[in-house]
């Protein structure tokens, strides 16, 4: 069996064959057959095709979702409805420019299985909360508009009119624009993000939480103040050519498996890769090329040339730890460690910068970051006679409540190197869903400034709304108060995307409308407000046809790609509108005669969108000439290009000083991250497995460390009860079973949404405000079956019965 590529942790002790609970006639909650098997120290390869195809098979869609494969991420095709990952800009894969999760992600949607108004006839709300997210997805694409009146148990059709009549008329009684929420989704077009975030600035409100504040919110926030723009400063092609790539808190593997084939290709042109995570993910260890020989029949090939098991925010101490050394090594060869031509000519700061390491010791540093100093030594000589590197990273540090400084600790050691600019060198948030960033390129935003909000006014001739509206955090809080009256999500799931899951259902049920826009049903609609309306739309890979023509959108991938999207597919409904439309027909019933915008224009035509949006969002400049070319167009990016950063240092970068946060855990608690499995995207939930980390036919697993088990009085298969105390509340996660795992000692990871209800709405990121999900703070307890007393049925029941 192969090993893990570390020492200092201990491979589990036990394989769990099965564990099964006996079914209760007193108890309704029931746990599946558990299998777990040694975990894997590779991704992909064959069985990544098998697991892609099953999905196809499942969904009844093998031949219809194939056909589409062939067109997902090519020039002439539609894009990804899955990541953000981007594509070649010159030559794609003729055999698939896909990976495992975006293949899943088409079944979903080219599913031919459909949801009709006698399916909701015949099962009420009720009943369908009782089932889990995975098979609630699972039933099929919804084909018509629903509504669910006051005090009634079932959906129910209603039409198009009706639906925009229904909200109208609520959002017309609100007392102020303000008591409206309108939530998006990263699946939301930049057609359709610019319409919608223009009809709530009509409306009168800013009032737009939108996904980024769950997962990226926090990159935008360190970057902007310092390198004078939210986004990364790389392109795809500088990964093929660079000397070190470091991987922070990321499971490529998972997250963005297209991810490995850059990094194969670099590795293959000499760069080495440090990857600095709690667990040993596949996708961090190995690659097995599906589209290779060697990949098919071979081993494939080694990724992380240097595997750091850092603990649960333990990242501040190791990055502080590595400026420490390459300070010192400066000393030793001066000039050829740190660029002080670049950090004369492009930083402020660096002299208070530099006097803080007068007070840390690596021994402290590598203690705090649970890493030997010999470890941290290595990866700092791998990083110090180099200039070309990259530093990726995800939601392992976005969602930590000092995940800001640690982005900006990031950018320090970039500066000190003058790694950012040049090719092959700066910095890659690795987002999430596939137009996430474009939602934000398009005003969606709670915040936005007063000089996009100056160009909108100027162009259409009305004021807009200057005061900033909620986020996530704030509008989850906001509707608990009653302060917001009717929220609008424009796609995702938002009960299962968001924290502290209990007080944000008890906060959506005050909701006077819930309405959502979607393509397949979730929790999200089954957790409700008095009245509620789900509005079906067309997927990534449907034929979207106004007036007779097959039309166009275009999206933003993560290194800021703007490229074109045709799908091709039959959709499964005739009933369905785009979510382009469905703004445009909101706003029309909504403002009526007082509208200034020409609605109707933006409802026939994509073109007539784009051309708004070249005039009012800078870099759009012929948006609709070059978004029809091959590849698309890259927005502008000083960072990246100029070397010009932010404005308030003339156009220089700060060295930022931070603090080590105390990460300090009482005798009988553990540090909890939670996570996503392999067979998941997002609140997607495509299967039961996670055969990377050796989970099959379970959700609720907790990961832990053997000798934490073990020092507990606990065994591996024990069923367990996890609890969170934050805010003086008692937040309980009932039944989970222990899995041994490689993971620091006191350090747990779970799965997301079950563990959401774990995540206090107060426990946020400084400065972003985003929802701090990887640094939640627990107790586990023998699992005691009377804690179901003290949870909402309508959520759990569905969570844990099969």
């Amino acid at each position: 069996m192969e090993e893990y590529p570390h020492s200092d942790i201990e491979e589990r002790k036990t394989t769990i064959k099965e564990i099964k609970k006996e079914p209760d006639a007193e108890n309704p909650f029931q746990l599946l057959n558990l299998t777990v098997t040694p975990p894997k120290v590779w991704a992909a390869g064959v069985p990544a095709v098998m697991a892609a195809m099953k999905d196809l098979i499942e969904e009844k869609t093998f031949f219809r979702g194939n056909r589409a494969l062939l067109k997902m991420n090519q020039f002439k095709g539609f894009d990804c409805p899955s990541c953000a990952w981007p594509d070649p800009d010159d030559e794609r894969s003729p055999v698939g420019e896909y990976c495992e999760n975006g293949a899943k992600a088409l079944a979903e949607e080219a599913t031919t299985k459909k949801l009709t108004a006698a399916f909701f006839k015949n099962n009420s709300v009720f009943d369908l909360a009782k089932l889990d997210d995975y098979r609630i997805g699972k039933l099929g694409r919804l084909t018509e508009p629903l509504y669910l009146p006051k005090g009634a148990a079932h959906y129910q059709p209603i039409s198009w009119e009706e639906a925009f009549k229904k909200i109208a008329e609520h959002l017309n009684a609100l007392n102020t624009p303000d008591e409206a929420a309108f939530y998006t989704s990263g699946r939301t077009s930049n057609e359709a993000s610019f319409v919608y975030q223009l009809f709530a600035k009509e409306f009168g409100t800013n009032n737009m939480p939108d996904c980024s504040n769950m997962c990226h919110e926090t990159s935008g926030s360190a970057l902007r103040p310092t390198i004078g723009i939210g986004k990364g400063t790389v392109k795809l092609e500088d990964f093929y050519d660079t000397d070190i790539i470091i991987i922070i808190g990321q499971n490529p593997g998972t997250n963005a498996p297209r991810m490995m084939s850059a990094l194969e290709k670099g590795k293959k042109n000499g760069a080495k890769i440090i990857a600095v995570n709690p667990l040993p993910e596949a996708g961090l260890m190995g690659f097995r090329n599906p589209q290779e020989l060697s990949g098919v029949l071979g081993h494939g090939g080694k990724l992380a040339d240097l595997y750091l098991p850092v603990k649960i925010n333990g990242d501040m101490a190791f990055l502080k730890a590595v400026e420490l050394l390459l300070l010192d090594f400066e000393k030793t060869s001066p000039g050829e460690v740190l660029d002080q031509h670049f950090i004369k000519e492009k930083t402020v700061n660096y002299d208070s910068f530099a006097q803080q390491f007068a007070n840390y010791k690596l021994e402290d540093l590598a203690a705090e970051a649970g890493l030997t100093p010999a470890a941290i030594y290595e990866a700092a000589q791998m990083i110090a006679f180099k200039k070309r590197i990259i530093i990726c990273w995800g939601m392992g540090l976005t969602q930590q409540p000092n995940g800001v400084d640690m982005i900006r600790e990031i950018l320090n050691i970039l500066l000190l190197k003058g790694s950012i600019g040049i090719p092959g060198g700066g910095v890659c948030p690795v987002r999430g869903h596939s137009n996430v960033q474009g939602n934000r390129t398009m005003l969606i935003d709670e915040k936005p400034t007063d000089e996009q909000l100056d160009r909108l006014e100027k162009f259409y001739g009305f004021k807009m709304p200057r005061k900033h509206g909620y986020d996530v955090v704030r509008a989850i809080k906001a509707i608990h108060e009653e302060k917001v009256k009717v929220l609008f999500c424009m796609g995702g799931n938002f009960l299962s995307a968001t924290p502290d899951t209990t007080y944000t259902a008890n906060a959506l049920r005050k909701l006077n409308l819930l309405a959502c826009v979607s393509t397949k049903l979730n929790r999200g609609h089954l957790i409700h407000g008095k009245e509620a309306l789900i509005l079906p739309t067309y997927g990534r890979s449907d034929k979207d046809v106004v007036n007779g023509e097959v039309q166009m959108i275009s999206t933003e991938n993560s290194m800021g790609v703007v490229q074109h999207s045709t799908g091709m597919l039959d959709p499964v409904s005739n009933n369905l509108i785009n979510e382009t439309q469905i703004v445009c027909r909101m706003a029309t019933a909504t403002l009526g005669s007082r509208a200034v915008v020409n609605w109707q224009r933006y409802h026939d035509s994509y073109d007539a969108v784009r051309d708004a949006i070249e005039q009012c969002i800078p870099g759009f400049e012929d948006y609709n000439k070059r978004i029809r070319e091959k590849g698309g167009f890259y927005l502008p990016n000083a960072a990246r290009d100029e070397q010009r950063f932010a404005k308030q240092y003339d156009y220089r970068a700060p060295f930022t000083l931070t603090e080590l946060p105390d990460n300090r855990l009482a005798a009988d608690e553990y540090m909890m991250a939670t996570t996503r499995t392999h067979d998941q995207f997002n609140t997607t939930i495509y299967g039961l497995d996670d055969r990377y980390r050796g989970v099959h036919n379970e959700r609720r697993v907790v990961f832990m460390n053997q000798k934490d088990i073990d020092k507990a009085g606990f065994k591996t298969g024990d069923k367990v009860d996890l609890f969170n105390y934050d805010d003086g509340i008692e937040r309980v996660a009932p039944l989970f079973i222990i899995v041994a795992y490689p993971i620091p000692e006191k350090n747990t990871v779970t799965y997301f949404p079950e563990t959401n209800v774990l995540v206090s709405v107060n426990n946020v990121v400084k400065e972003s405000n985003m929802p701090a999900s990887k640094y939640v703070k627990i107790k586990i307890r023998k699992h005691n079956p009377e804690v179901y007393e003290k949870v909402d049925e309508m959520l759990y029941r569905g969570q844990l019965q099969r």
